[in-house]
């Protein structure tokens, strides 16, 4: 634009519809705090500044900006949108505000970057951004003129019949010059209206009587800039998100059966040639590489999945799949787990906090905590890596080596070695090292009786 920009984002508001005891703009879509994506957006046009308007539990809209390179501002009293904004009195520097709300989560920078665009071509004083909806509900009416300058906005509850059938509406982004006479207008707003609140919307009629431009147009996407003010709406955004995703997705050569029942958030990262089943949840920092066959009904969260990997039926978090391994079904791969490559770990298995090496299976039944498998280890049905004793510090290590062998239902006390090309034998509670080559049994000498010497 030529010229210093400011953005304040509102997120002081209650949200009393979201019936919720947390700030509304920390909410949750696609896996982020709404107020994440808007950051986001507004990054996206380099402004000088960031000044965040926080109210409603400032603390924790503060903790949730803690390591970001913004400024926070209070509103003490949520008295409205024209009150909230005023906060940044002596604070904004920009010769220009670009104002936010908080809680758009759909928003993107290339709208910002069109509707700043336009501002600077009209040469207005002040901009609204709008959007035209066939069913505008609660949102403010923007009214214009028979030449087609917008004249005023008004709320949707102080709206006549007549006025109430517009369909161009605010979207509440407004871009405005940062001079005396904003702030004055902001001191001299009224509360006569049905919320009893200072409302931002009311600079278009003041600006329009003082004579200074007024322009405002209406967004190509009306989706962009709907907000949130109710769980109906958080879902419907999550669902616009997913969809955008699984889209993004297939055009890149991922293959998904059932988009409407693949749940991908917008963090995550799909590998060419990958298929993803029904059910699938891939969420937060996942990465899945090409070849792969996700699902059905698999979470994965903050893994990776190296190429040409299977996983059904399962649950991974914080975890490494390493190239061509299976997993699966009901497995459960928690933090830590680190397996493969060409790892076969089957139904109800799980790994904590193990790498398991090259070539190693666990077919079924089986807990890997705290171990490390070697490679083309063999892990029986109902094995289990335990620690002697945990005091709430560091877990003792089993250390398993390549091409052992553990029997079914084997137990192995940390600390304690198996060493290559063991044999454990099945039932066996092994405490002690067990060297290379050999065969261990830790169980008690099977003892017959007869009924009636077992009854004496």
């Amino acid at each position: 634009m030529g010229r210093t920009l400011t953005a304040i984002i509102l997120a002081a508001g209650k949200g009393t519809r979201m019936k919720s005891t947390r700030a509304k703009v920390l909410h949750r879509v696609g896996g982020r705090p709404i107020l994440r994506y808007v950051l986001d957006a507004v990054r996206g046009v380099d402004p000088n500044e960031i000044l965040v308007v926080v109210g409603d539990r400032a603390d924790d809209v503060r903790a949730e900006l803690a390591e970001d390179a913004v400024r926070t501002v209070e509103q003490k009293r949520q008295l409205g949108t024209g009150h909230a904004v005023f906060q940044a009195r002596g604070i904004a520097a920009g010769e220009t505000l670009l104002i936010v709300p908080g809680d758009l989560p759909l928003l993107t920078a290339a709208v910002l970057e069109t509707f700043l665009a336009y501002h600077a071509r009209e040469r207005a004083a002040l901009s609204v951004l709008s959007m035209v909806l066939p069913n505008p509900g609660g949102y403010g009416r923007v009214l214009r003129d028979t030449k087609g300058s917008p004249t005023r906005i008004v709320e949707a509850r102080d709206a006549t019949a007549e006025e109430s059938v517009i369909c161009e509406v605010n979207s509440a982004i407004y871009c405005v010059s940062n001079d005396a006479f904003l702030w004055e207008t902001l001191s001299m707003l009224k509360t006569a209206n049905a919320q009893r609140e200072y409302y931002l919307p009311d600079l278009v009629e003041r600006f329009r009587s003082a004579r200074r431009k007024v322009a405002a147009v209406a967004v190509d996407d009306p989706r962009r800039v709907l907000g949130i003010n109710s769980r109906a709406e958080l879902a419907r955004a999550e669902r616009v998100l997913r969809e955008e995703k699984v889209e993004e997705l297939m055009a890149s050569g991922v293959t998904v059966l059932d988009p409407e029942r693949t749940y991908v958030e917008p963090t995550v990262a799909v590998g060419q040639d990958t298929v993803l089943l029904p059910g699938t949840h891939l969420v937060g920092n996942t990465r899945i590489g090409e070849d792969c066959t996700i699902g059905p009904d698999t979470w994965v969260e903050d893994s990776t999945v190296e190429e040409g990997c299977r996983v059904r039926y399962s649950v991974l978090e914080s975890a490494k799949v390493r190239p061509r391994s299976k997993v699966g079904p009901y497995a459960h791969l928690r933090p830590g787990a680190d397996v493969g490559p060409e790892v076969r770990i089957g139904n109800f298995v799980e790994v904590k906090a193990s790498r398991v090496r090259r070539g190693a299976k666990a077919g079924h039944l089986a807990y890997l905590g705290d171990a490390e498998v070697g490679e083309e280890a063999n892990i029986g049905a109902g094995v289990i890596t335990c620690n002697l004793g945990y005091h709430g510090k560091t877990k003792h290590r089993t250390k398993i080596g390549d091409r052992a062998f553990i029997g079914s239902n084997a137990s192995l006390i940390a600390p304690v070695t198996v060493g290559e090309d063991a044999v454990v034998g099945a039932g066996s509670t092994i405490a002690e090292e067990v060297p290379a080559g050999t065969l261990a049994i830790g169980r008690s000498r099977q003892v017959i009786k007869k009924k009636k010497e077992a009854r004496e």
